[in-house]
């Protein structure tokens, strides 16, 4: 992430956390507004283009955006009239806006993150949904319509909302990757964290109680624990927080055995 986006992106998200109005109306419309800026090269270009002024891309907002809402529209054009290293990193911009947003309108009483894993996890355990998913060659409306049937009844309009836009505009992401992403940002609304635990069989109560007090100890935050079940680690837990892997699997122990052996 090049220095001028760091600077937009904070500069988005105060104007987000000090706008009143937030609904998920206004969230999907920023989300949709990534959509249709991402199918549009021209688009793009003329909206991260340094040379034109800030109130002609917001004119341009105005024209193509002008249905949307008060809070939606003055989100999108503060972010537009901010400097961004490149166009991709404006759409991923717009769309964390748009996942915040969404996540705003919550009620306190849902968690879109366990509905997201849940969402991924479904997605994962079926070869023939994923690559129908996944495919490049698929149409957007039709990936849509996947999310929609598989969802249903079952979750929240706000992961519909969410899932439905991540599967459409992937760029170039994965599932699972897609899941974490907009997992990530709707806990961190909330102030937690998002962390992913491996294991071979399925954590007790007692045991994510015990895994989530921990990380609250070590990272000063609650987190929203995404379980993976996998048999290869034998035992024990593998526990990943964003780029940090605490390995305490089974499996990693007798690794580490073998190497000391060897040497």
């Amino acid at each position: 992430m090049g220095s001028a986006t760091r600077s937009a992106l904070e500069s988005a998200r105060a104007q987000l956390a000090a706008s009143t109005g937030i609904d998920l109306v206004a969230g999907e419309q920023l989300l949709f507004a990534a959509r249709t800026i991402g199918s549009s090269p021209q688009l793009t270009s003329a909206l991260t283009d340094r040379s034109v002024e800030p109130e002609a891309k917001a004119g341009l907002i105005g024209s193509i955006f002008g249905g949307f809402t008060a809070p939606a529209r003055g989100l999108l054009e503060g972010m537009v009239a901010n400097r961004w290293s490149s166009g991709d990193e404006l759409l991923a911009g717009i769309e964390e806006i748009g996942i915040r947003a969404v996540a705003r309108s919550a009620p306190a009483s849902v968690e879109v993150e366990s509905e997201l894993f849940a969402f991924g996890r479904a997605v994962a355990s079926d070869a023939e949904l994923e690559l129908a998913i996944g495919s490049k060659r698929g149409d957007a409306e039709g990936k849509l319509s996947l999310v929609q049937s598989l969802l249903g009844r079952s979750a929240s309009p706000q992961t519909i909302a969410i899932a439905g836009h991540l599967v459409q505009q992937p760029r170039g992401r994965r599932i699972g990757a897609l899941v974490r992403h907009g997992a990530a940002l709707v806990a961190d609304v909330a102030g937690k964290g998002v962390a992913t635990v491996t294991v071979a069989q399925p954590l007790t109560v007692a045991q994510r109680d015990a895994i989530s007090a921990s990380l609250q100890r070590r990272y000063g935050r609650a987190f929203t624990l995404d379980q993976v079940i996998d048999p290869a680690v034998i035992g024990g837990a593998r526990v990943q927080v964003g780029d940090e892997v605490i390995d305490g699997s089974v499996a990693a122990r007798l690794t580490e055995l073998k190497l000391r052996l060897a040497g």
